[in-house]
């Protein structure tokens, strides 16, 4: 498609290591932008700027792919051979059968793609171009090489550019570098075999601006960036099964091996015992087998997995693969980010430290509701002088600003979230932001940069005064004051070990410290100089600020300790910070952590024995992560790991569920991930755990339905032939009817059960074991033998009466039919009583089930066609009321078994 030559040509070129001027005039480009003639026909050239999805297999493929199942195998096999002997409606309906359960299974696969599709739709940016001279905001996919592309704080960079200019540029790079802190940016080109980290005249797709601003021409865009590049090769990794398809393949492999021996010791012993013919026995061993088979199962699980799908992307939790939400429910650690998954991602002021009095600020995150506390009481902020010119001081020298295009009460920050959090702390206080900058506008000031580690503006009053305003890092700026402020107005010399103190205990709290200054100038000063702040600065105090965690992740993460998951916060941020955010999430060990310097330097014997204890971890390199999640996995845990960026691919791709983030995640860690989170929001995860844990669990209870029904046919058809009956009690077609019209009402039903009460107050499951438990076995037995006996026994009744075969089968078929309505209600609950208001009404499919079941029913014994299709015949009342007389034994039967085990 669109990727040209020239194109892939462009990434042989070293652009870092050319002028700017250059890579312009090479690219056809200049500070004008390209024309939009220009633009057009390079995007049909290079094609558009997104990652090229994973080309899913073709319809047809995916199609054929619903019959690769040992059970099918097994079933076509049964259609062909009954197909020879010319039993041609025997045949057809087998055949009509399995390729109605392949026709569900691709239907509800491709639901789970579209779920994707849209996924993928909702994350595309937009790009801001100059083309022609003027400013245009456009969709990113449609940026080619050439284009003049600005970029802000906040803005996520939109494809590779060549930096053009630039203004106090800083980004963050770790989704492609792993290097934590921001990158400063510079116009100078680089060696030409500069690694990716040192390319300082360059940005890459998908990385973050953080501070500055700054312009720069797209060399690359699509799967020619280094994101693209190395998003291409970790989709190439190949995925681990899943637990549930190792069971299920082992669970099939042994049914059909059961069958096949069953079904020909069927055949053998029907013709020694009672000499039937090889043919007649034929069918009775094939209706054995499709009796014996679960058609219905592949198609159940499937609905089932992707019901539960469409259930967790209500609960913004993207799920790519349909086994994983299988694996969510055996989770038994988590390992998640801290910054935006467990935090709001939205710095909030908290403490105020002045040379007299410490403030504490209400609220979180970017909503200006909150009070202002002194010694815990709440104050007037206009009555505090220091703290009043400190605000003054936050909203003035500020390069930040606020939206709220929504009208909502939280505002979104255009900028440096500190600085954000600066102005929300205005607005908690009473100051007006706009207001405040008419009043005193702005004249001059020095960026912030990361040689000189703060900020400076020259504001002018409108009344005469002109003021200085200076924020930074604090051990910066107290080597630049001479004095500190007063409540009542005087100036004190400044006492650097206090200060000193203040900072350190705020920095133990995990608070970023900023601190604030100011200097009277003369009204006459209309430039700032560095000299102007280098001396004779007035401290007014220090900004404590926090990215508190979300209320939400607080809850999540104490359901996830009582649900027995253990949650473990890897981040690159501060340990003080770390700690001081486990803690007010409650994690396990909060108080110790272990730090990436310590993880290089200890013996992995060593870490082994800490990692299961250790649940924080600071200061890490995203490699790490990987290595975490193996020793982990060696110790027998189901691991979920969540991450953002390029390099934590490997661990997300190593990890049982590897989690990526919808909002700031690239496309590399989405590829490489199973779930992705469209709110990047932990709460999601343990809502997507308790999905997946209802999830197996309503496979089990199908499961638990499906297989007595096929258990008593089967015995039906083996107790008929060793008991020599001169006719079958149900035919092929009958038990595919059966198996089929119950498998798609009454089975299909229980996919749809919702969470049991306690399914997160119970230990993760144990992957290791088999699908079918002894407990389950023994329900599966337990009940066939009362559904063939029950059965059996009307048939035979029948019989006695007098009635014609095609009767009692009649009988026969609607007797099982009603034994299976019945236990529907005890298979919702596998071992809790469903005798209560809940148990019997508490899903409304099981209800929409059996009234469309008993419809189909009342076709199938009283519509002529059918009569002659399925071999069936009308039956009275009376016929009816011993049905159900009988039926509804199973219901009471198994009530009073599970009563006897709850007991023992």
């Amino acid at each position: 498609m669109a990727q040209s030559t020239h194109h892939s040509n462009n990434h042989s070129r070293h652009w870092h290591h050319q002028d700017a001027n250059a890579v312009l005039t090479e690219l056809d480009s200049g500070l004008n932008g390209l024309s939009c003639q220009q633009a057009e026909a390079r995007l049909h050239q290079y094609g558009p700027n997104q990652l090229p999805e994973t080309k899913p297999p073709s319809a047809l493929l995916r199609f054929l792919q619903q019959f690769n199942n040992v059970l099918i195998y097994v079933l076509l096999a049964a259609g062909i051979g009954t197909l020879l002997l010319q039993h041609f409606i025997d045949a057809s309906v087998i055949f009509a059968v399995v390729f109605l359960n392949a026709l569900i299974g691709f239907i509800q696969e491709g639901k789970a793609e579209d779920a994707l599709r849209k996924i993928r739709q909702m994350l595309s940016p937009t790009a801001e171009v100059i083309r022609d001279s003027h400013h245009h905001t456009i969709d990113a996919c449609e940026l080619v090489p050439g284009d003049l592309v600005q970029l802000h704080a906040g803005d996520k960079v939109p494809a590779d550019l060549r930096l053009v200019s630039l203004k106090g540029l800083q980004i963050q790079e770790s989704a492609l570098t792993g290097e934590s802190v921001a990158v400063e940016k510079s116009l100078d080109s680089v060696d030409e075999n500069a690694v990716l980290g040192d390319r300082r005249c360059m940005c890459f797709s998908s990385t973050l601006v953080t501070h500055g601003q700054g312009i720069g021409v797209v060399v690359h865009t699509g799967a020619q960036t280094e994101i693209g590049r190395i998003s291409n090769l970790v989709s190439q990794v190949s995925s681990a099964t899943t637990p549930l398809l190792r069971q299920m393949a082992q669970f099939g492999r042994w049914l059909s091996m059961a069958i096949l021996v069953i079904a020909a010791c069927n055949f053998v012993l029907g013709i020694a015992l009672h000499n039937y013919a090889p043919a007649e026995m034929f069918l009775a061993s094939v209706s054995l087998a499709v009796a014996a088979i679960p058609e219905g199962l592949p198609a159940i699980m499937t609905i089932t997995l992707a019901i539960g799908v469409q259930r967790m992307a209500r609960r913004n939790a993207i799920l790519r693969r349909l086994p994983a939400v299988e694996t969510l429910g055996a989770v038994t650690v988590i390992c998640s980010d801290k910054t935006g998954t467990l935090t709001r991602n939205e710095m909030t002021l908290r403490s105020v430290a002045t040379a007299q009095h410490d403030f504490e600020f209400e609220g979180t995150g970017y909503a200006p509701h909150g009070g202002i506390l002194k010694n815990g009481a709440e104050i007037m902020p206009e009555q505090q002088s220091v703290l009043w010119q400190m605000l003054h001081g936050g909203v003035l020298c500020n390069e930040s600003s606020l939206e709220n295009k929504e009208h909502s009460d939280t505002y979104q920050v255009v900028g440096d979230p500190m600085e954000g959090a600066l102005l929300i702390a205005g607005l908690k206080a009473g100051l007006e932001i706009e207001p405040l900058h008419a009043q005193y506008p702005r004249t001059d000031l020095i960026p912030f940069e990361s040689e000189h580690r703060f900020m400076a503006t020259l504001n002018h009053g409108h009344n005469g005064d002109t003021s200085i305003w200076l924020k930074g890092a604090p051990e910066q700026v107290l080597q630049m004051c001479r004095w500190q402020q007063t409540e009542s107005g005087e100036l004190q010399p400044i006492n650097p070990a206090f200060w000193s103190e203040k900072i350190h205990a705020l920095a133990s709290c995990g608070q970023r410290v900023l601190a604030i200054a100011m200097k009277p100038v003369i009204e006459q000063q209309r430039t700032l100089h560095f000299a102007d702040v280098e001396t004779e600065l007035v401290l007014l105090g220090l900004f404590g600020l926090i990215d508190p965690p979300r209320d939400e992740a607080i809850r999540a993460v104490e359901r996830c300790h009582k649900a027995g998951i253990r949650v473990k916060m890897i981040t690159g941020d501060h340990a003080a910070t770390a700690k001081a955010i486990a803690q007010q999430l409650n994690l396990t060990n909060s108080n110790n952590a272990l730090i990436g310097s310590q993880l290089i330097e200890m013996d992995e014997a060593d870490l082994r024995k800490l990692v299961e204890d250790i649940d924080v971890y600071a200061r890490v390199d995203p490699e790490h992560k990987l290595q975490l999640v193996q020793l982990l996995q060696e110790r027998g845990e189901i691991a979920a790991m969540t991450g953002d960026g390029v390099n934590d691919a490997p661990a997300l791709k190593r990890a049982d569920v590897g989690i990526a983030m919808g909002k700031n995640g690239t496309e590399a860690a989405k590829e490489a991930s199973e779930m992705v989170l469209a709110d990047d929001n932990f709460a999601s995860i343990s809502h997507a755990i308790e999905e997946g844990r209802t999830v197996y669990d309503n496979l089990k209870k199908a499961i638990l339905f499906i297989l007595p029904t096929n258990g008593g046919e089967a015995l039906i058809v083996l107790a008929a032939v060793l008991l020599g009956f001169n006719q079958l009690p149900l035919t092929p077609v009958q038990i595919l009817w059966v198996n089929m019209i119950t498998a798609v009402t009454l089975a299909l039903s229980l996919a749809f059960e919702p969470s049991e009460k306690h399914v997160m107050a119970r230990a993760p499951r144990d992957a290791a074991k088999p699908l079918l438990s002894p407990l389950l076995i023994w329900r599966v037995a337990f009940v066939s033998v009362i559904l063939a006996s029950g059965t059996i026994g009307l048939y035979l009744w029948q019989i006695d009466q007098g009635q014609s075969v095609t009767t009692a089968r009649t009988v026969a078929v609607n007797t099982l039919v009603m034994f299976e309505i019945f236990y529907l209600f005890n298979s919702r609950y596998i071992s809790a009583s469903v005798l209560s208001m809940d148990g019997m009404f508490g899903n409304k499919y099981v209800l929409y089930a059996i009234a469309l079941l008993i419809a189909f029913q009342l076709a199938f014994t009283y519509f002529p066609p059918l009569n002659t299709l399925f071999g069936t015949a009308a039956i009275n009342l009376s016929q009816w009321l011993a049905i159900i007389g009988v039926s509804s034994s199973v219901f009471f039967l198994v009530e009073a078994e599970k009563a006897l085990i709850r007991r023992w």
